[in-house]
């Protein structure tokens, strides 16, 4: 926490980790990014190619509105199945070098932690109803699995818009880009990209630029919930609670910085996402142009 807001603590956290971890620590949680990546992107750009399908069934119905929609659906059904490795993800990501975990270590810390209501509910009725005991801790494994999705409520508002913006903008650009003013500079000479009515795919420089300015407005418009859903993630770890919600979340980000604390690390979080989502878009539209999709 020491090191937000501000370049310098950028600089300093790269300095810190660097030095006591080494370039592993840099890596810290990277085998479940990994994992968690690749069933998202997977299930994203299909959605979306399904969602578009549905909703856009004919050229006249591609409206901004439907691009959105169909992006903002494909983004809340990726995120349904992969959020538990995000959470994993997360909390790989911020353990101490001195309690270091495996991946599984960190899945049986996360479903054994217990949720703050359920605690309290067991300790009220403790000595008091050995029947009403005996129900609730039959039906913890049910409740420890949900533990898996904290922090699901705030990521699956952040998401609509965030995966909405970002498939609007790219196709967005993407129709700018090929107009006639600028189609000799930004596509594929047709000698090079012969797929009979296939639309002509963008040089991988306008590709880029598409995919760069989709990813800082969708980063840019979802930010905040961004900052909540990381803070509630991270709360059984980073304030011993494993039971807080948005509100109270939303509460202590104002109470210790204000407005400017729903925006800590936006710069900074430009480094990953923007080239992030524009390699992302480059490789789907290159793979879409090859499998002639």
């Amino acid at each position: 926490m020491r090191y937000i807001g501000s370049w310098k603590g950028f600089v300093s956290a790269l300095s810190s980790i660097s030095s006591h971890e080494g370039l592993r620590g840099l890596f810290k949680g990277h085998s479940a990014t990994l994992l968690q990546k690749f069933p998202y992107a997977a299930i994203n750009f299909l959605m979306y190619e399904q969602m578009r399908a549905l909703f856009i069934s004919s050229p006249e119905k591609e409206t901004p509105l439907r691009r959105f929609l169909s992006g903002s659906v494909s983004g809340a059904t990726s995120v349904f199945f992969t959020y538990p490795l995000d959470l994993v993800r997360v909390r790989l990501a911020i353990e101490s070098r001195s309690h270091r975990s495996s991946l599984k270590g960190i899945c049986r810390q996360i479903y054994n932690e217990q949720s703050g209501a359920l605690q309290s509910h067991t300790t009220a009725v403790r000595g008091v109803s050995k029947t009403l005991s005996s129900a609730i801790e039959k039906a913890l494994p049910i409740s420890k699995l949900s533990n898996f999705y904290r922090g699901f409520t705030p990521t699956m508002l952040g998401m609509l818009p965030y995966a909405g913006m970002s498939f609007f903008t790219h196709d967005t650009v993407k129709d700018w880009l090929r107009r006639a003013e600028f189609e000799k500079y930004t596509t594929v000479p047709q000698s090079a990209a012969d797929r009979g009515s296939q639309r002509r795919p963008l040089k991988v420089g306008a590709q880029l630029i598409a995919g760069a300015l989709a990813g800082t407005i969708a980063q840019t418009t979802s930010y905040p919930l961004e900052v909540i859903r990381r803070r509630i993630q991270a709360s059984g770890v980073m304030q011993g609670e494993s039971n807080i919600g948005i509100a109270k979340t939303c509460h202590r980000i104002w109470s210790e910085r204000g407005f400017r604390g729903f925006w800590v690390g936006l710069t900074i979080g430009y480094i990953k996402v923007v080239p992030m989502v524009a390699a992302s878009f480059l490789v789907y539209e290159r793979l879409k142009y090859q499998f002639n999709i």
